[in-house]
């Protein structure tokens, strides 16, 4: 392992991206204590500790690494800009026009990448405005969340405050992505849930000494993580590989093809975007709901709280939607099976062309089925343990999911810096080493 850092840290490329990529943690982590005017943080963090762990409220706080709770100027997260993300891809697949610039190549990327921007903006207004409401209704043992002061201006600084930290994260996420190692924003929310870690121990030794719960769940809760993380990368890692033999082509005197390889197609192609769009998603209605003080609305914003029956449900179906709709963007059967024709490729037993595609089809859809569901059950079966357990819903599915799959994504993006320049990988004798 030593000498795999020391190879890791050798390559003048990799170690620039690693070291600017820990700076940016840096940043996102000191502008997260820049707390918004005229909030009282002490009494806002003891009613999140006493009232909103578990609930909706601690939900949206663990993508927001700790942030709302202390209303800073980060309190909105990253959920803003991947609620934009999801309505411009499934606009994507309804509008001609954004069709089109899709298939425009890089040019028609930027473009919808600003449509995105754009849309996140618009969020952050929204969600910050409502914030600010609930804020200002907010008290806790007779003392108001929003000093009394503040009058009228308390809004328009919430607002602007809010949608100006939502904009600075997208900016450290996408320059991640570009002069850092691995996905900038499954990064940034990575590093929100870990930097949530020491906290949410400290809770839960609170819990034990005040009798809330005791050893024997929390020794429940650990073997739920470990079973958490070992289908997680058993997910992460598995893959059902399609044999392709390629014909033999004689130019001039050189004889070309003749070699036989495979497609590997992975049990979880999306990874871990259709549980964080699963995420935004169901909790945007309630971010609507918080405009307004109607009963039914209330009603329904406490069905859809974590652990709620209809929660679960919508909660997984949404996973297995997203799955399936993140595979069909990024793996396309046409395309592969378009691909190995014109190489000369071909599947035994296949024929090329339109058959090729259904067989391809037919092995993604049976796979994805698989894998989607078993993310599902992955990620509410430790929220009802939690709720059952009483441990901080941070230490369950949905953090650990999000948390073990970000990592395995970025170690298996270091290996193949790592692999290109002849160096050894991470794990020796792993699975993440054998899928070269």
């Amino acid at each position: 392992m030593f000498k795999s850092i020391r190879n890791m840290l050798a390559i003048p490329e990799l170690r620039q991206r690693i070291f600017f990529t820990i700076a940016i943690f840096f940043v996102y982590r000191v502008g997260g204590h820049i707390p918004v005017p005229g909030v009282n943080a002490g009494v806002l963090t003891a009613w999140f500790n006493q009232e909103a762990q578990g609930g909706l409220f601690g939900f949206i706080d663990m993508f927001a690494a700790g942030n709302l709770r202390k209303a800073t100027i980060f309190a909105l997260g990253i959920m803003p800009y991947i609620s934009a993300s999801i309505i411009i891809q499934l606009l994507t697949a309804v509008v001609p026009a954004l069709e089109k610039l899709q298939k425009e190549g890089e040019a028609g990327r930027k473009r919808i990448t600003q449509y995105t921007r754009y849309g996140t903006i618009g969020l952050s207004l929204l969600q910050s405005f409502g914030i600010q409401i609930w804020l200002k209704s907010l008290v806790f043992n007779g003392v108001p969340v929003v000093e009394p002061g503040m009058g009228w201006l308390f809004t328009p600084l919430t607002m602007i405050t809010m949608t100006a930290g939502t904009a600075f994260i997208m900016w450290l996420g996408e320059q991640i992505s570009e002069r850092g190692i691995g996905n900038g924003m499954s990064l940034i929310i990575f590093i929100g849930i870990i930097a949530r870690i020491p906290a949410d121990v400290m809770l839960t030794m609170e819990k034990v000494g005040s009798g809330d719960t005791n050893l024997v769940n929390i020794a429940v809760t650990l073997l739920v993580m470990v079973i958490v993380v070992a289908g997680v990368v058993v997910i992460q890692q598995g893959q059902r590989k399609i044999r392709v033999q390629y014909a033999k082509r004689i130019v001039g005197r050189k004889i070309y093809g003749g070699q036989s390889t495979h497609i590997p197609l992975r049990v979880n192609t999306a990874g871990v975007i259709p549980i964080i769009f699963a995420s935004a998603l169901i909790m945007f209605p309630n971010t609507i709901l918080m405009f307004t003080d109607a009963d039914w609305l209330k009603a329904l914003a406490g069905w859809l709280a974590p652990g709620k029956p209809l929660y679960m449900i919508l909660y997984g179906g949404l996973i297995i939607f997203f799955s399936y709709f993140y595979t069909a963007i990024v793996l396309n059967p046409a395309d592969l099976a378009d691909n190995m024709k014109k190489y000369g490729g071909f599947i035994p037993g296949v024929r090329p062309g339109k058959n090729t595609e259904q067989f391809i089809d037919r092995i993604l859809t049976r796979i994805t089925l698989a894998g989607s569901v078993f993310l599902a059950v992955i990620a509410l079966l430790p929220v009802a343990m939690a709720i059952i357990f009483k441990s901080p819903i941070t230490f369950g599915g949905t953090g650990l999911l999000i948390v073990v799959g970000v990592a395995l994504d970025t170690i298996r993006q270091i290996e193949s810096h790592m692999l290109m320049r002849h160096y050894d990988g991470f794990l020796r004798k792993g699975r993440i080493r054998g899928r070269r």
